[in-house]
C-alpha cells in the first residue's frame, strides 16, 4: 500500500482579528480514515513542524470521526510531533494531501520546502490534493519547466461567494478562487457548502468541508489505477 503525506498549517491568527485559526480538524479527519481504512499509511508535515494549530469548527464537536481523531492515541502522537516540510523525503510518498482551514492562506503558498515536496511527489508519477483552503498550497507550486501546476487544469477550492458569506473577505491575504484563476485554472464549484470535487490527472480538489472525504476517496482510487506510485 501507498503512503499519503498530509499537509498541515503552522498559522494560527486570523489575520488582524485577533481570533486563532489553524487547520481545520474535519478535513484532516475524514481523509485520513478514508485513506487508513483503504490500507495506507498516513503521516503529517506542516510548516514548521512541531504542533499544529487545530480548529473545531462550530457542530462538529458532533461529528463522530472528528471526535475519534482528537482522542486517538497514535494520531495525537504524530500531530504532536510533526515534521517540518524542510525534513520529509517526497520519495517516501506517493501522495500528498492539503488540508484545510484558513490558517493555509497564510503559510502554505509562502513555503518553499512544501512546494517542494509537492512538485516532487508530482513529477515523480504522485498525487496531489487539496480541499477547502488546501489549495492555498497550489497557488505558487511551479513545475520544473517552470509552468504553475495548475496552468490550465481543472481545479476547485473554497469560493469567493463562501468567503464572502463568512465574512472574511477583507480578513484573507488574497482570495483563494481569485488566485488559482490569475495562475491559469480552470475553477469549477458548487453552491455554498455543497460537496463538489475535480480530478485533472493526477491533481484533485474539492471545494469546502464536506469535499474532504471525496476528494480523499478519489486520491484512494487513483492510487489504486496508477502505475507510478511510489508507497513503500
Amino acid at each position: 500500500m501507498a503512503k499519503v503525506l498530509l499537509a498541515v498549517s503552522s498559522h494560527d491568527v486570523l489575520g488582524d482579528t485577533g481570533n486563532k485559526t489553524g487547520y481545520s480538524v474535519s478535513e484532516a479527519a475524514h481523509p485520513y480514515n478514508v485513506f487508513t481504512s483503504a490500507g495506507h499509511e498516513v503521516d503529517f508535515v506542516s510548516v514548521r513542524g512541531g504542533e499544529p494549530p487545530a480548529v473545531v469548527f462550530e457542530g462538529e464537536e458532533n461529528d463522530p470521526e472528528v471526535a475519534a481523531f482528537l482522542v486517538d492515541e497514535t494520531v495525537q502522537a504524530k500531530l504532536a510531533a510533526t515534521r517540518p516540510a524542510s525534513r520529509v523525503r517526497s520519495t517516501d510518498y506517493s501522495a500528498i494531501f492539503y488540508v484545510g482551514g484558513h490558517g493555509a492562506m497564510w503559510d502554505f503558498p509562502e513555503s518553499p520546502d512544501l512546494a517542494r515536496l509537492a512538485v516532487e511527489i508530482y513529477e515523480q508519477g504522485g498525487v496531489v490534493s487539496a480541499v477547502c483552503h488546501g489549495p492555498a498550497g497550489l497557488v505558487n507550486l511551479r513545475l520544473s519547466d517552470g509552468s504553475y501546476l495548475v496552468d490550465g487544469k481543472r481545479v476547485s477550492s473554497f469560493t469567493n461567494e463562501e468567503e464572502h458569506s463568512l465574512g472574511l473577505v477583507d480578513v484573507m491575504p488574497f482570495l483563494l478562487e481569485e488566485r488559482l484563476k490569475e495562475r491559469g485554472a480552470l475553477h469549477t464549484k458548487a453552491p455554498n457548502y455543497v460537496s463538489h470535487t475535480e480530478q485533472d490527472g493526477r491533481l484533485i480538489t474539492g471545494q469546502n468541508p464536506a469535499s474532504a472525504a471525496p476528494v480523499a476517496e478519489l486520491v484512494v482510487t487513483e492510487l489504486k489505477n496508477s502505475t507510478g506510485g511510489r508507497g513503500r
